[in-house]
Formats: structure tokens, C-alpha cells, sequence
């Protein structure tokens, strides 16, 4: 009997690569997603899932691709919701920013009246010091945990294929050009392979030789749920120096997060969950009685220049799609996009020329 195979796999079944799968399946595609653990269960439901798509965080070269991938989003989140039953709480109520103080000096005119819609009072009245100087941004914010449940669901549904439980551990060459993959346990065959293996990216070998280069690396992120006092309490994401604060509409609150190098360790360390707490009680005093529902770590795909790997290797077949760190919920319905492109030998509309894997050879 002949072997199955599938016109592309993906490694990763985080959201870049269920957005991916479902991208493709749509164009006709067979598609398979061999993920190491759970679908959607790594660094995308660690996410906090605010969709900044233009921050001072964010670098030069990314922002097209933010903000257009920004603007995808209330199509992305409602095709998804329809297709698989599943709310994904996409909100629209904006951000209140608390800038540190030197980029208060640095802006003119930088005052209440001129940067708010309202005064800080009314937005969010739990709030302590409502005089001090913050600014709005019209963007949105989306639950990653629902969000990845909901791609899970609509890549079933539209017949994608699935192996979970089994790390990949190596792409196959026949003649120098991708014949499948590898895993722990078995081995699944296509001409076509995509890395969307987030911080393990850079751990999949490619044939007999060291992998392309692919220099992901973990980035920790400690993050906690509260439980709000009611579920309009905070109605705004807030953003500080010292945290950030994202409701939920069911009167989850979260707060986050850490930046740290510390390899592959996800556990999360006591006295820095209340650090985080104790900020957020410093932001909103009314949160001191507040039950921690839970809290956890993630480990986001960093690379060394900050921004993501799209696009082909030098080996023919083999594509990657990675290191988005802190950006991956909000990029991936424009990673889906601008990779199923190249995977067909499209042009794509958007300019990528400076993620490609090349920069690294």
C-alpha cells in the first residue's frame, strides 16, 4: 500500500502554524501539522494577546507588516468564530498607555485633554492618581487561549490533518530537496516542509547536516490571572513601564509580563508573580483582594534581531516560519498570508525581504 503523503507539513501547531494550515487548506492544499505536545498549548496560550501593531517596542522594519496584519484581524478573529463555534473575545475598547516619564518631556503638548478622549476618571475610574499623564491607542486585544482552540477546531473541520505527541526530529532530503520529516516515533512524507516550530525551531535537523540556520531561542515570560470585581471593572488594556493590565469579558484580568533569558525553563518563581501583583495593586488599589486564579510562564521564539523568519531556505522544499517572540498572535494572520504565497510560488503583496532565513547564512 502506498505511504500517505501531504502536499506540505508543518512542524508547530502553535498559531502561526494553525493559521498557516488553515491558510492553505483553503487554497486546496493537503496539509499536516506535527506538533511536539497539545496544539496551541505552548507559546500561544502563554500569550497575553494585545495586538499592538506600532509601539516603540516594535521594531522599524515590522510595523508594515503590523499594522497590516492589525487590520486583518476582525476578519481573521470572525471567520474563525464562525467556523468553529467558538468566541474568541476579539475587543476594540482601546489601550491607556502611562509612558515613562522621559517620553513625557519629550512630548509637546503632551497633556490629558489633547491625548484622551476623556478624562482618565471617567475611562477607568479604579485607577489611582487619574491626573497622571497617560495617552489612548485605538487598538485591540484578543483571547489567544480561545483564539487557538478556535484554529484548532476550524483546521479539523476544514480537513487538516493532525499528529500531536511527537517531536519532529529532523527534515529528510532525497537529492538535496525535502522528501518529509522525522519524528521521535515515525516519519510522514511531502516535498514541502515548514518550520513553525517556535523556540525549538533552531533544535530540527535538516538531512545529515546541521539544520539552516534558524536562531530561535526561548525568551520567558512570567504572566497571572486575576479575578476581577466585576466584569466591566477594567474596560481598557493598560499599559505601564512596570506592567500591563488586559480584561477579559468574562472578568478575567491579566497581568504581565517578563522578559527573561532563561532557556527552556517554564516554571514561574513566587516573588516574581507577586512583584506583578503588587504593581498591578499599585495601578488599581481595588485589585488587593483579588483572587490569583492561576499563573504560569511561556517561552516565546526570539531571534537576534528581533524580528521573524519567513520565507525559503536554501534547501529546496524546506520554508520557516518563526521567531516572532512577543508579536506571534498579532502577526499571524499576515504569516499565514504572505507564507501560503511562497509555499504556491506566489509574489507576495507584502514586502518581506528583511525576515527572510538568509540574513542568518
Amino acid at each position: 500500500m502506498r505511504n500517505k503523503t501531504w502536499d506540505v507539513i508543518i512542524v508547530g501547531g502553535g498559531i502561526i502554524g494553525l493559521s498557516l494550515a488553515i491558510s492553505l487548506r483553503k487554497r486546496g492544499a493537503t496539509v499536516l501539522v506535527v506538533e511536539r505536545g497539545e496544539p496551541g498549548r505552548e507559546a500561544s496560550h502563554a500569550a497575553g494577546g494585545m495586538l499592538v501593531d506600532c509601539s516603540a517596542e516594535t521594531p522599524a522594519a515590522l510595523q508594515p507588516l503590523a499594522i497590516a496584519s492589525a487590520s486583518m484581524y476582525p476578519e481573521f478573529a470572525h471567520e474563525l468564530e464562525v467556523e468553529s463555534g467558538t468566541k474568541v473575545d476579539l475587543r476594540d475598547r482601546g489601550a491607556i498607555v502611562f509612558p515613562p516619564p522621559e517620553h513625557v518631556h519629550e512630548r509637546p503638548g503632551f497633556t490629558l485633554a489633547s491625548l484622551l478622549p476623556a478624562p482618565l476618571a471617567e475611562l477607568e475610574p479604579a485607577l489611582a492618581e487619574p491626573e497622571r499623564p497617560a495617552f489612548y491607542l485605538k487598538e485591540r486585544s484578543v483571547d489567544p487561549r480561545a483564539l487557538t482552540a478556535a484554529a484548532v477546531k476550524t483546521a479539523k473541520n476544514r480537513g487538516v490533518d493532525f499528529s500531536s505527541g511527537d517531536p519532529v526530529t529532523a527534515v529528510n532530503l532525497s537529492d538535496g530537496h525535502v522528501s518529509g520529516l522525522r519524528t521521535a516515533k515515525t516519519s510522514f512524507l511531502s516535498e514541502k516542509v515548514v518550520n513553525c516550530a517556535g523556540a525549538w525551531a533552531a533544535q530540527i535537523a535538516c538531512g545529515s547536516n546541521a539544520p539552516p540556520v534558524i536562531p530561535t531561542r526561548p525568551v520567558k515570560g512570567q504572566m497571572l490571572c486575576l479575578v476581577m470585581p466585576s466584569r466591566e471593572f477594567i474596560r481598557h488594556v493598560v499599559r505601564t513601564p512596570d506592567v500591563y493590565l488586559i480584561p477579559r469579558s468574562d472578568g478575567r484580568l491579566l497581568v504581565g509580563a517578563t522578559v527573561e533569558e532563561a532557556g527552556f525553563d517554564k516554571r514561574t518563581v513566587p516573588a516574581t508573580i507577586q512583584r506583578q501583583r503588587a504593581a498591578a495593586i499599585a495601578l488599581v488599589p481595588k485589585l488587593a483582594n483579588a483572587r490569583i486564579l492561576e499563573d504560569w510562564a511561556g517561552l516565546r521564539p526570539g531571534t537576534p534581531d528581533a524580528l521573524p523568519i519567513l520565507g525559503a531556505t536554501e534547501t529546496a522544499g524546506y520554508y520557516v516560519a518563526t521567531g516572532h517572540f512577543r508579536d506571534g498572535i498579532l502577526l499571524a494572520p499576515i504569516t499565514a498570508q504572505v507564507m501560503a504565497d511562497v509555499i504556491e510560488g506566489h509574489k507576495p503583496e507584502h514586502n518581506f525581504a528583511a525576515f527572510t532565513p538568509s540574513r542568518f547564512t
